[in-house]
């Protein structure tokens, strides 16, 4: 009795540890960018215009969307820091993550999120983009480009998660994601544990780089640790390799231009499976090998990257005003 007693009193604690600590987290990165609404969900996301805006053009759009773990922020830095540039820029906080809302077992597909941004592009006008996915944001592009051809004209992906592979996942993301016992979890243990091993996670995705003095804090990455935030995002990582399996078969079908961009030190993701499998998967996609790059390629290159993703969206505007020409 005594020891049920002491566990009552010692979970009590900590999950008002965790709620006290989610208002702190809340209050210190508050939303700084938009909202837009679609099916009772709230993305939010950053905009940056392109350097020169043409009010009567229908402009191409770059949308960026981050990886497991992460929020807008992480893709910002590495890009929206380098101010505006030819192509108007939307950056999301893909559902759940960061400060956008969500069905949080029901959005967890790639595919269901693809339908939630497909409404929100549609909502924002934005009618020809260009979408660029890292990590697991990747399934969510491919998904996104299979589910509108007609808007998404070019895709870029980004250390990509993106084919089913062996082996499972982190044993955290499995508890997390689990009913009754993962809410418990992630009320009691994933903040102060989180708050410890985010360090060595962060010199892990960016090795063999450093990560940039002041990363967590950049990309709010306490954020993460929020009870409904962490949960969300262990159902995401949980339950992607099923939602690959199948996804992964529709592939071939997606024409559109595509870059991909690996590294040859990623060991987060294994690029014989993810990017060699899109550039044999997909018609018209070019790989790019980056030498001694881990899983941030668009933190430790992103000069490098923007100017390509730059170079694709020109390709896609010509073949657009060709294809006018010609009707």
């Amino acid at each position: 009795m005594i020891y049920l007693l002491l566990a009552t009193v010692l979970v009590a604690v900590a999950v008002c540890y965790t709620a006290f600590q989610t208002r702190n987290i809340s209050s210190a990165y508050p939303a700084d960018g938009a909202f837009v609404e679609v099916n009772g969900r709230l993305l939010n996301y950053h905009h940056i215009p392109a350097a020169i805006e043409d009010p009567k053009a229908d402009p191409l759009t770059l949308v960026f969307l981050h990886g497991a773990s992460g929020n807008a922020k992480d893709p910002l830095i590495a890009f929206g820091g380098k101010g505006a540039g030819r192509f108007p820029m939307l950056f999301f906080d893909r559902p759940g993550l960061g400060h956008s809302t969500r069905e949080l077992v029901g959005d967890a597909a790639p595919k269901a999120q693809a339908k939630l941004l497909a409404a929100a592009l549609a909502k924002l006008g934005v009618e020809r983009c260009v979408v660029i996915g890292h990590s697991l944001g990747a399934s969510t592009a491919a998904a996104l480009g299979l589910l509108e051809p007609d808007r998404v004209r070019g895709l870029v992906f980004l250390a990509p998660a993106t084919h089913p592979w062996s082996g499972g996942v982190s044993w955290y993301y499995r508890v997390a994601a689990l009913p009754v016992i993962g809410p418990i979890f992630c009320w009691t243990l994933t903040l102060p544990i989180g708050r410890v091993l985010a360090p060595k996670s962060i010199d892990n995705v960016f090795a063999p780089s450093s990560p940039p003095d002041g990363y967590a804090d950049a990309i709010h990455l306490d954020l993460l640790f929020r009870p409904h935030s962490f949960r969300a995002n262990a159902l995401d990582v949980a339950h992607l390799k099923p939602h690959l399996q199948a996804q992964s078969l529709d592939y071939p079908a997606l024409e559109q231009p595509a870059l991909i961009f690996t590294g040859t030190k990623d060991t987060v993701v294994w690029p014989s499976i993810h990017s060699d499998g899109l550039k044999r998967d997909l018609p018209n996609a070019q790989l790019v090998v980056l030498d001694d790059a881990g899983h941030m390629p668009h933190l430790t290159h992103s000069t490098e990257i923007l100017a390509a993703i730059e170079e694709l969206a020109d390709r896609v505007e010509h073949n657009s005003v060709a294809r006018s020409v010609a009707q």
